[in-house]
């Protein structure tokens, strides 16, 4: 039950904390969650000891009956595609506990609500079966909601509601099309079954990979699905931001991955000319709103509107190359963005403003903020994806493998690469360089004054996330070495079936295929 653990040790972690008699305050129930996703961390890196990259199929399955007569089953499996995922979960999701506010109101209810997200994203990478992956995939809907509500900023309740019609219209989307493949394919159950949509009539392929594109797209977001992310970043408070950009966002990558290409191989290569130019459209849409925007926060968040473009780029190519780089883009990304709203986090807490027309010297090593920018400059330039980041890794890997089919598209979003250069330096340095007037009260009477002094104890998982992205970026194998196995027979089996099913059908005993 190796990978049960991975969903129940949070699961259980939350129903302590939520269900204790005796009163918990904000410092106990936090040392209890710390110590719950430190425990999921740990087991996590136990779990990866003991894969096996050279097995490309599902590894430590499970599988239990469980409502047989809807063909639901309690099934998990782990492959090289959804591995390196669930270990960037655990990571966050004890990042994300450890950056929370020890002196947050209701903490019982909070860290309740963080736990039970954290294992209903493990949850949905580990299913192997559609209907389990779905009752997962909405786990996490009512708990983010809850969290952006009740703990988000001015705006909260018109970004909560915002954020809950978009994603439920998402899963009713997904759900539709989970019923429709497994019914008109004539299954029993609802196991994941690789390439099942493939023996369907082309124009019933086509219009339940359509309801999955339009599901995965809200979720990812990709334009125009994409209006309710800025405000849900915007008004969550920087440990929600750390976990929707960092992992949530990949349900809808990982989705596309596993049940868009992976179930309809025939119908992706057909409309992945079309796919490629909507990743253009995104890459180039969420870079140029970057560059326009004065609050810190909103920045980031329509960065990653941008870089998440380049996934559905390199998926729409899906050349063993440019799906591998789709997956370490999914990783890079989650660390960078983690990284970014921790530290504009940090500057919110010192300063209290993250207005780019306002805060100015904030690296002034003498009054300010050294630590925190010196991280924000290498998190700007691995996003921007200079050599010696992941960001280059995953960038080259995506850019390198999508040429060969789209050259033009890939070029577009190259550009958008360099875009992203653009606003991150003008976030930089108009933040951390220049004359200190804080904060606005402050500056409009032009009175300088010293911020409150920054912690190590606070840059702690800030420093975590850097490190993590030199190092990948140094030795990219130890992620390559992972995944590339599984991704590459992913491509090529799913070649092999759409040439197969597009080829026509010899009746005549003389003619050659």
């Amino acid at each position: 039950m190796m990978l049960s653990a991975l969903v129940w040790i949070p699961l259980l972690g939350a129903a302590f904390i939520g269900f204790w008699p005796s009163s918990l305050d904000a410092k106990r129930s936090r040392l209890i969650a710390l110590f719950v996703t430190a425990a999921a961390l740990l087991w996590t890196l136990a779990l990866i000891s003991q894969f096996d990259p050279a097995n490309v199929a599902m590894q430590f399955q499970e599988s239990i009956p469980w409502l047989e007569n809807l063909g639901l089953t309690y099934k998990l499996g782990i492959d090289g595609v959804s591995s390196p995922l669930v270990v960037l979960n655990s990571l966050l999701g004890w990042i994300a506990i450890y950056s929370s506010d020890q002196s947050i109101r209701r903490p019982r209810f909070y860290y309740s609500l963080v736990l039970l997200i954290i294992s209903a994203v493990a949850g949905t990478f580990l299913a192997q079966n559609l209907l389990l992956f779905f009752i997962f995939y909405e786990l996490e809907l009512i708990p983010l909601y809850l969290l952006i509500a009740i703990w988000g900023g001015a705006r909260r309740g018109y970004a909560a509601t915002k954020f809950l019609i978009y994603t439920a219209v998402s899963g009713l989307l997904i759900l539709a099309a989970f019923l429709g493949i497994t019914w008109l394919s004539g299954a029993k159950t609802f196991d994941y079954v690789p390439y099942l949509g493939n023996q369907l009539p082309l124009v019933q392929q086509f219009i339940l990979l359509g309801a999955l594109l339009i599901g995965f797209g809200v979720k990812i977001p990709l334009v125009p699905f994409h209006t309710w992310l800025p405000d849900a970043h915007v008004e969550a408070s920087t440990p929600i931001s750390v976990l929707l950009a960092g992992v949530l966002l990949k349900l809808g990558t990982y989705g596309l991955l596993r049940f868009g290409l992976g179930l309809f191989p025939e119908a992706w290569t057909i409309l992945a000319p079309w796919l490629a130019t909507w990743a253009v459209v995104s890459v180039l849409y969420g870079s140029l709103n970057a560059i326009a925007q004065t609050d810190m926060k909103k920045m980031v968040a329509y960065s990653s509107i941008g870089h998440m473009g380049y996934i559905l780029l390199a998926m729409a190519a899906a050349t063993p190359l440019s799906v591998l780089g789709a997956l370490i883009q999914m990783i890079s990304h989650g660390l960078i963005s983690g990284l970014m709203f921790l530290l504009v986090g940090i500057v919110y807490k010192k300063t209290g403003s993250r207005d780019l027309t306002i805060l100015r010297g904030l690296l002034n090593p003498e009054r300010a903020l050294p630590i925190t920018g010196s991280l924000m400059i290498l998190a700007v330039m691995a996003s921007a994806g200079l050599p010696g980041m992941v960001g280059f890794v995953s960038e080259f890997l995506v850019f390198r493998g999508s040429f060969p089919a789209f050259p033009i598209q890939t070029l577009l979003c190259m550009v958008g690469s360099g875009l992203t250069a653009v606003y991150f330096l003008l976030l930089v340095n108009r933040a951390f360089f220049g004359r200190l007037v804080l904060p606005v009260k402050e500056a409009m009477s032009q009175i300088d004054f010293n911020l409150p002094p920054e912690l190590w104890v606070d840059c702690i998982p800030a420093i975590v996330l850097s490190v993590v992205i030199v190092l990948l970026g140094l030795v990219p194998s130890w992620m390559v070495y992972w995944s590339e196995p599984a991704t590459t027979v992913l491509i090529e089996t799913s070649t092999t079936v759409a040439q197969i099913s597009a080829a026509p059908i010899c009746l005549d005993e003389d003619c050659q295929l």
